[in-house]
């Protein structure tokens, strides 16, 4: 593997040698430039320092049971350290968790108790390691030359297991002696919060020095020299190189720890998303489906998609600006959007997920010829919709010679068949996205009117109003 043999090159050669292992920028700091991953750096020999493999982190504190796309632009920066061959290191905060950070917020985080907080950290770790493995099967499939026996393991680790266990008088002989108040009070996350009405409680503003002290730990003991995290955690990040430098003494070679900060994900108005602003799109299919996911990116303005698309994506640049290119020269196609919604979509719910998606999407939106040419199975019809209340199931015996009129009242879309035949008679019901103009009409299996092999009608009234009856085997 590459990481057993990069011990034997010299200082510089490790971004050679990786140029003929994957045809992006050869330097994982232009390659976050270039994708709009970076606000800002606490010193620019970072470009230099990752030149040879180091260890990077990035925390998430479980205030929550899922990630969100908030948590994914900072991941996504953290993938592309993986992916350039340093170990990345996913951090879980079930320390500081049960704290809060102010960085943000205008008012105290409510405390989470003990059940609900290790709930919250078994779905944030279990994320983590989905993201990131199917981060690395995304990037095989987008990334020319990437050779996966050189990426390293990801390590995902708990601030729990270097807490417990240490006493006050420990953490201040240790951290507190080396923390200036007067530094402390000049955060931005505590400027603002003293200002406020609700001021700010020890216990939030001593964040920052247990943010600092994990970085200092998986500094001391993981070799771990840079932190990245959202551009709302400068304070905090900063804390920590602070904190490394003090306890080493600023002439060692062995303070060479480094920042970096990622812009936080807004629109091109300035729109936030995350949990504080109340839209979040959670990673978690049971919160957020993959249709939902879906949707939200085939939505995006058109001032919004080239930077998703780089942020969000794995695509080579020049593909992004070939797709950027065409979108311009047919706009109403919305090529990039669709792009997008398709390759985010696989990030984060794979394959399958961008299946489940695509058989939602062309029921609610398309047509007959659309679900035909898609030749959905019957299976990705149970994927997309097996939780939804819109999708009947019955015997298919006991809709044999039923006309559409009495399916359209069985599922609930018309509440009589003289309601489904006049809505027939002013061109409002649709089967499997065709206009139905006799209400008597009969749907039949055997002559092809059925989807999904043959299992599966859709019944639409008006415009939006859809259900879905499945055949089962009686």
């Amino acid at each position: 593997m590459l990481r057993r043999a990069v011990g034997g090159y010299k200082r510089g050669s490790f971004s050679q040698l990786w140029l003929h292992r994957r045809c992006i920028h050869t330097n994982v700091i232009d390659t976050l430039r270039a994708r709009h991953f970076v606000q800002a750096v606490t010193s620019e020999a970072i470009t230099k320092r990752v030149e040879t493999p180091i260890a990077v982190y990035c925390g998430v504190d479980p205030t929550a049971s899922s990630l969100h796309l908030g948590n994914m632009v900072t991941l996504m920066g953290l993938l592309h350290f993986s992916l350039a061959g340093h170990q990345a290191i996913p951090l879980v905060g079930n320390a500081t968790g049960s704290i809060g950070d102010p960085s943000g917020r205008n008012t105290e985080r409510i405390a989470l108790d003990h059940k609900e907080l290790a709930k919250n950290v078994a779905g944030i770790e279990a994320q983590l390691i989905r993201f990131f493995s199917r981060g690395t099967q995304y990037a095989l499939s987008r990334i020319p030359n990437l050779d996966p026996s050189s990426l390293k393991p990801v390590r995902v680790l708990h601030n729990a297991d270097w807490y417990t266990g240490l006493g006050v008088l420990d953490f201040l002989g240790t951290v507190g002696r080396h923390a200036r108040v007067g530094t402390m009070m000049a955060r931005d996350s505590v400027k603002s919060r003293l200002q406020s009405v609700h001021g700010i409680s020890f216990t939030e503003f001593s964040y920052q020095l247990l943010q600092a002290y994990d970085f200092w730990h998986l500094y001391h003991f993981h070799k771990c020299h840079v932190q990245i995290g959202g551009s709302d955690q400068w304070g905090n990040i900063t804390a920590g190189t602070d904190l490394i430098h003090r306890m080493h003494g600023p002439q060692s070679d062995k303070s060479e720890a480094f920042g970096l900060t990622i812009p936080l994900l807004t629109t091109a108005s300035g729109e936030k998303f995350g949990k504080s602003a109340g839209n979040a799109i959670w990673l978690d299919e049971t919160r957020t489906s993959p249709f939902d996911i879906y949707q939200f990116f085939v939505k995006t303005a058109d001032s919004d998609v080239e930077r998703f698309l780089k942020m969000f994506t794995l695509l080579p640049l020049p593909r992004i600006a070939q797709i950027i290119d065409e979108h311009a020269r047919a706009p109403h196609t919305f090529i990039a959007q669709k792009l997008l919604a398709t390759e985010v979509t696989e990030l984060i719910h794979g394959p399958q997920g961008v299946q489940q998606a695509l058989c939602a999407t062309q029921v609610l939106f398309g047509n007959r010829q659309t679900l035909e040419e898609h030749k959905f199975t019957s299976d990705d019809f149970d994927a997309a919709f097996g939780c939804d209340q819109r999708m009947v199931k019955v015997a298919s015996a006991s809709v044999v010679g039923k006309s559409v009129a009495d399916i359209a009242v069985l599922l609930g879309s018309c509440k009589s068949k003289s309601e489904a035949t006049r809505l027939a008679k002013g061109g409002g019901l649709y089967w499997n996205g065709s206009v139905v103009v006799d209400s008597k009409w009969v749907p039949s299996v055997e002559k092809g009117d059925f989807v999904g092999d043959g299992t599966v009608g859709v019944v639409r009234t008006g415009k939006t109003n859809y259900r879905l009856l499945k055949l089962l085997d009686s």
